[in-house]
C-alpha cells in the first residue's frame, strides 16, 4: 500500500507516524510546499520575542526512519477517480499514485480586505518564513513602532514578543475588549497587563487603508476608524485563519463548517480511499455535538493519529473536543475550556456563571497568589459546561484546567468536580482545589436561582 499525504505540519506528520508505528510494510511519502517538516506554528512569537532564538528549534524533527519526506513538492490537483496527485517541485511538475490520501493542509492566514493589506512591511504571520521575514523586520527598525491589526491569541503574543525587542507597539481590536473569546472581565486584565508594559491598546478600532508613508522610506500609516492615523514600521496582520481547502473542493470532496473538509469520526472524507486531519478539517464538540472548526495544534495531531491509523485499515474514533486554550502573557496565564455563557445559551442550555478568587495554595506558605475562576454550569441539569481561569504563571493555571477539560469531556456535573480525588500539599494547593470551591460556589448560587 502506498499512502500518501499532503502536508508536513502537525497533523501530516503524526498520520505518518501512527501509519509507521502500526506498520512496516505499507510506504509513506510526505508531500511539503516548503523546507520546513514538523515546524511549530504556535513557537513563531517566542522565535520574534528572542525566547527561542533559534529558529531550527522550532522544528522536533525533521527526519523520520522509512517515511520519504519530499520537500518543495507543492501539490497542485487531487485526481481522485485516477488516485493520484499532481505536483509542482523544483525542475518540473509529476505526478504521484496513491492507495490511501491523507489531507492535511492545513490553514491560512487572513489577510484582511483592506487596502494597503499587502504593501511591504504588512505581515501574515504562519510559517517559518513568515517568522523570519518579520524578525529581519524588527532587527532594521529597532526602537521603531509596530502596529497589530487583531487583538486574539496571536495578535496579544504578538504584543508582548515585540514590545520586549523595544519596539512601541499599537494593538487594535474591533471589539469592545481584548481577546473576545473570554469573559469581558478577563479581556480587561490583559489589557490592563499589556498598558502597564507599555503597549498602546485600542480597542472598537477597525482598520480603514494602510497607505505608505512619504516621510521615511519603507514606513506605512495605518488609518484606523477612529480617526487616527498611525505611522510603523511593521504592520501585523492577526486577524484569523481559514482551512486551506481549495485542493479538496477542486477535487470535489465534501467541505464542511466553516468550509473546512467535511469529516467521519474516523477522519474518512466523502472519497472512498481519502481521509483529512488537522486545521483543514472539521470536528465535533462534544457539548452540543455538532461539527464545528477551530484551528489547534492539539486538536491536528490527535486527528492526524487516528487519520494515519485508518488509512491503513485501522478503525481508531476520533472523539472531539471541548475547546481548550491556554495563553501566556508576561506572568499571566489565562485558560479556557467548554462554553462561555453567551456559547451555551445560543446552544439551548440555561447556563449560569460564577466568578470566584482563590489562593492557588495555602496563604500561610510565601508566594501564594489569587486565581479568578468563572465556571459556568446548565441550571437545568447541573451540567457543567465551561471555566476559564487567569493567575500567575507558576500558579498551575493551565493544568488546572485540564482537570475541568477531562470532566467535560465525560459529561459531568458541576457538583462531579468536588469528589475528584486531588492532590494537596499546602506549598501546591489546598484541601479544596480553587476548581472545586468554584464549583461550590456555583452550586449554592444554582440553588438560590431556583
Amino acid at each position: 500500500m502506498h499512502l500518501v499525504i499532503i502536508g508536513g505540519s502537525d497533523a501530516g506528520i503524526a498520520a505518518a507516524l501512527r501509519a509507521r508505528e502500526l506498520s512496516k510494510d505499507v510506504r509513506i511519502t510526505v508531500l511539503l510546499a516548503d523546507d520546513y517538516p514538523n515546524y511549530s506554528i504556535c513557537g513563531l512569537p517566542y522565535l520574534i520575542g528572542g525566547q527561542t532564538p533559534d529558529a531550527s528549534k522550532l522544528a522536533h524533527r525533521t527526519t523520520f526512519p522509512a517515511v520519504d519526506m519530499r520537500l518543495r513538492h507543492r501539490v497542485t490537483a487531487i485526481d481522485p477517480a485516477g488516485k493520484s496527485v499532481s505536483i509542482e517541485r523544483p525542475g518540473g511538475t509529476t505526478e504521484l499514485q496513491y492507495d490511501r490520501l491523507i489531507v492535511a493542509t492545513g490553514a491560512h492566514p487572513v489577510r484582511p480586505d483592506i487596502p494597503g493589506a499587502d504593501l511591504p512591511g504588512a505581515f501574515v504571520l504562519h510559517t517559518i518564513d513568515d517568522g523570519l521575514a518579520v524578525l529581519d523586520a524588527v532587527r532594521r527598525h529597532r526602537a521603531g513602532k509596530a502596529v497589530i491589526v487583531g487583538a486574539g491569541y496571536i495578535g496579544i503574543e504578538m504584543a508582548e514578543a515585540l514590545q520586549q525587542r523595544g519596539m512601541h507597539v499599537t494593538l487594535l481590536s474591533r471589539s469592545d475588549e481584548v481577546m473576545p473569546g473570554v469573559f469581558s472581565e478577563i479581556g480587561a486584565m490583559i489589557r490592563e497587563r499589556l498598558t502597564t508594559e507599555g503597549v498602546e491598546v485600542v480597542t472598537q478600532a477597525g482598520v480603514e487603508r494602510i497607505e505608505q508613508g512619504m516621510v521615511v522610506e519603507q514606513r506605512l500609516v495605518v488609518f484606523t476608524t477612529d480617526g487616527r492615523r498611525r505611522p510603523a514600521d511593521l504592520v501585523i496582520l492577526a486577524t484569523g485563519v481559514r482551512p486551506a481547502t481549495d485542493l479538496a473542493r477542486d477535487a470535489g470532496i465534501a467541505l464542511g463548517e466553516g468550509g473546512a473538509i467535511a469529516v467521519s469520526d474516523t477522519m474518512a472524507t466523502s472519497h472512498p480511499d481519502i481521509f483529512a486531519a488537522g486545521d483543514c478539517a472539521v470536528t465535533r464538540h462534544r457539548l452540543h455535538g455538532k461539527p464545528t472548526w477551530i484551528s489547534l495544534g492539539t486538536i491536528a495531531h490527535k486527528q492526524g493519529r487516528v487519520a494515519g491509523e485508518n488509512a491503513i485499515g485501522g478503525s481508531r474514533t476520533f472523539h472531539g473536543i471541548v475547546g481548550t486554550q491556554s495563553l501566556k502573557l508576561y506572568d499571566l496565564v489565562i485558560a479556557r475550556t467548554g462554553l462561555s455563557d453567551t456559547e451555551a445559551r445560543e446552544e439551548g442550555y440555561e447556563p449560569l456563571t460564577v466568578e470566584i478568587g482563590a489562593w492557588d495554595h495555602k496563604s500561610y506558605y510565601p508566594g501564594a497568589t489569587q486565581i479568578g475562576v468563572w465556571i459556568t454550569g446548565d441550571v437545568k441539569t447541573g451540567r457543567l459546561l465551561g471555566v476559564q481561569m487567569v493567575g500567575r504563571a507558576g500558579a498551575e493555571v493551565s493544568k488546572r484546567l485540564d482537570i475541568v477539560a477531562a470532566g467535560l469531556f465525560h459529561g459531568i456535573g458541576v457538583d462531579a468536580l468536588n469528589d475528584l480525588d486531588l492532590s494537596y500539599t499546602p506549598p501546591l494547593s489546598s484541601p479544596w482545589d480553587p476548581i472545586q470551591r468554584a464549583a461550590q460556589d456555583w452550586s449554592h448560587a444554582a440553588a438560590r436561582s431556583g
